[in-house]
């Protein structure tokens, strides 16, 4: 039957017409195109110099575990609870000993001023703003001091690289502590720096050396080169202002003999709760238990240090099950949208952390994209949520998620049975 065809309407032409207003904020409309983190990572690299990008996007030697950790999580299948509808979702959580409005955190990342000129300040800001912690690195750019006057009253972990010089280390803790970070990260799987072939390819060194390659480079994004040229200086503020390639500077502040008598050394000087970072096994979990660690974070420093380490989100779900509901566990690595933290969650993650998307969102836009990060996060956890029929983060569990190794794992012992 032929279409019946009449004249369009002024009226229904009218409603029709909608057009956005022109904002003359181009950061603003530029990050408010992004639909996801992936939307920010392109931005950020159109807007960063290409050796800053690659430290931020870049893995050790092949990459390997970088991407095994990605389609690990990606391989993941979140089951919804049909017939279980919820009105509204509470994703606050507590950890630590304190409370977090989001199940996620902003982790520690070094050279942060490097990506963007407004670096911590800017993650510690937006952090406090959306009542979650921030995690300073012993690498910041900005001091204990700097991030607790920018963040006020939010609240402020440390991560420590524990120095050859001891004493040195020590009074760094002693002022995290009287600054205000209640929770200390001891970061133990960079005992040397990661082969991260990019940044050896790109000759990175903090401050960047003006050459041919970079001035071009900087041709094509003016905007980064004027903050840096018209702001402080870049160093770090805990270690040293020298200008070295980065594996240089890494081997020659961090102890490489780091061994369990110096965690309890940490323990004995740190007031506040510990958490062990870059533990990837149930047998280094419990040694750092066992030497006074409150809680542990699961990491493979997002795959920078050791490539082909066991994946992450593997090393979750065996750590949760053999150690049981008690022991306080974080993840970090990988994570790049609200579905990756859920998925964590579910596999016996208390809290987890976002290095790589908080500094896209960094890149992307200064604080305006660490905020745009965390607001893209937040919404798609609380939609997932609710599709799923989770009221609260305490009901994703594990009957809320389907793993692609238990198939595997009932397949191996079928084919045992059989032999």
């Amino acid at each position: 039957m032929p279409l019946t065809r009449r004249l369009p309407q002024p009226a229904e032409l009218r409603s029709l017409l909608q057009f956005q207003r022109i904002t003359l904020n181009r950061r603003a409309a530029r990050l408010g195109r992004a639909a996801d983190v992936h939307d920010l990572r392109r931005i950020a690299q159109r807007r960063t110099p290409q050796p800053a990008f690659d430290y931020v996007d870049g893995a050790a030697v092949d990459e390997l575990t970088a991407r095994r950790t990605r389609k690990a999580l990606q391989g993941c299948q979140l089951l919804p609870r049909m017939l279980s509808g919820v009105d509204e979702v509470d994703t606050s959580v507590e950890i630590a000993g304190g409370r977090s409005a989001l199940p996620f955190g902003i982790a520690p990342t070094g050279f942060t001023r490097f990506m963007h000129a407004e670096g911590e300040d800017a993650g510690a800001a937006a952090a406090t703003a959306h009542g979650i912690p921030f995690s300073l690195s012993t690498m910041g750019t900005r001091s204990v001091e700097e991030v607790a006057d920018t963040s006020g009253a939010g609240r402020r972990w440390f991560q420590l690289y524990l120095w050859r010089d001891r004493a040195a280390s020590e009074d760094l803790l002693q002022r995290a502590w009287e600054n205000g970070f209640d929770t200390l990260l001891v970061t133990v799987d960079t005992p040397v720096a990661g082969q991260r072939l990019r940044d050896a390819r790109n000759g990175m060194t903090i401050p960047p050396r003006l050459s041919a390659k970079t001035l071009l480079d900087a041709s094509y994004r003016p905007e980064w080169w004027f903050n840096f040229l018209t702001t402080d200086p870049l160093t770090f503020a805990s270690l040293s202002d020298t200008a070295q390639d980065l594996p240089s500077l890494i081997n020659a502040m961090f102890d490489p003999t780091l061994n369990l008598e110096d965690l309890q050394w940490i323990r004995s000087v740190w007031p506040g709760q510990l958490f062990v970072k870059g533990v990837l096994t149930v047998e280094d979990a419990r040694r750092s238990l066992q030497s006074g660690a409150d809680g542990l974070v699961i990491s493979s420093h997002g795959g920078r240090q050791l490539d082909r380490a066991p994946v992450p989100l593997h090393a979750l779900a065996q750590i949760r099950s053999t150690l049981g509901p008690e022991v306080p566990l974080i993840y970090d690595s990988g994570l790049m949208s609200g579905n990756d933290i859920i998925t964590a969650l579910a596999l016996g993650a208390d809290f987890t952390m976002v290095g790589r998307a908080y500094l896209y969102g960094l890149m992307a836009g200064g604080r305006e994209g660490v905020e745009r990060v965390i607001e893209l996060l937040a919404q798609e956890i609380r939609v997932s949520m609710m599709l799923m029929g989770a009221a609260s983060v305490a009901d994703l569990t594990t009957d809320s998620i389907h793993t692609p190794w238990e198939s595997e794992q009932a397949d191996l012992q079928e084919t045992a049975q059989e032999l």
